[in-house]
């Protein structure tokens, strides 16, 4: 791997290859940097999962109390999909 070098006296930098220990570092943090991205993105979408599943249980609960979808949706804001 490469890396530019800017400096006062190379305003245009120079180019040097990484030494041993900073491509394994740079690495390390590459793959650590992956990880914590799927492991962001795994949690957003269990949590839109979660938020749709108890949206939709939240709305069976008050169907099933007697209310009509219109009335539960007045309430919560919550449309169910359309069955198309």
């Amino acid at each position: 791997m490469k890396k530019l070098i800017i400096s006062p006296e190379n305003p245009n930098g120079i180019v040097s290859d990484f030494t041993t220990e900073e491509e394994n570092e740079f690495n390390t943090l590459n793959t650590k940097a992956n990880s914590d991205r799927d492991a962001m993105i795994s949690k957003v979408e269990t949590d839109a999962e979660t938020k749709a599943t108890n949206q939709a249980s939240g709305n069976q609960k008050l169907l099933d109390l007697g209310l009509t979808q219109a009335e539960a949706t007045a309430l919560t804001g919550y449309t169910p999909p359309s069955e198309d």
